[in-house]
C-alpha cells in the first residue's frame, strides 16, 4: 500500500491552537484536524505546509518547527503525517478550504473528535502544557 505523507501545522497563538473541521464529501469528513494537506512530488514538507496553509486558510506561517510524526494504517491507505508548530505571520486565518475553524485551549482538545491518527499529538501537546499531572 502507497504512503501518503501529510504536513499539518501546530499552528499557536496566544496558548491557543487553531483547529479546522473537514468539509463533508473528503476522506474522514466532519472529523476535527490540525489544518495541512498531502505533499506534492516536487516540494519539500515545509514548502507543502506553507501552500496548504495558505490554500485552507488564507495565512503565511513563520518557519514551521518539526514537532512529531505519526504513521497511521488506515483500512484503505497509509498516511504518515507530519506535525510542524508555527505561528501566523501574514493574514487572518478564514475556513477558505474547510468546513470551520477554532482556537482552543491544550485541555479543550479533547472535546472535539479528531481522527485516530491525531490522539498522539493530542496527547503530546497537553503534557507540553501541564506536564505529567495532566490538566490542570
Amino acid at each position: 500500500m502507497k504512503v501518503i505523507e501529510v504536513a499539518a501545522g501546530i499552528i499557536h497563538h496566544g496558548g491557543r491552537y487553531l483547529i479546522a473541521r473537514r468539509k463533508p464529501g473528503v476522506h474522514l469528513a466532519g472529523f476535527w484536524e490540525f489544518p495541512g494537506g498531502k505533499r506534492e512530488a516536487d516540494e519539500s514538507l515545509t514548502e507543502c505546509l506553507q501552500r496548504e496553509l495558505f490554500e485552507e486558510l488564507g495565512v503565511r506561517v513563520d518557519l514551521p518547527i518539526p514537532y512529531r510524526v505519526v504513521r497511521h494504517d488506515y483500512p484503505e491507505k497509509i498516511v504518515e503525517l507530519h506535525f510542524f508548530r508555527c505561528a501566523i505571520e501574514e493574514g487572518e486565518a478564514e475556513p477558505v478550504d474547510c468546513e470551520e475553524i477554532r482556537w482552543v485551549l491544550p485541555e479543550e482538545l479533547p472535546r472535539f473528535e479528531f481522527p485516530p491518527a491525531d490522539r498522539a499529538i493530542i496527547d503530546a501537546l497537553q503534557y507540553d502544557a501541564y506536564g505529567q499531572g495532566g490538566v490542570r
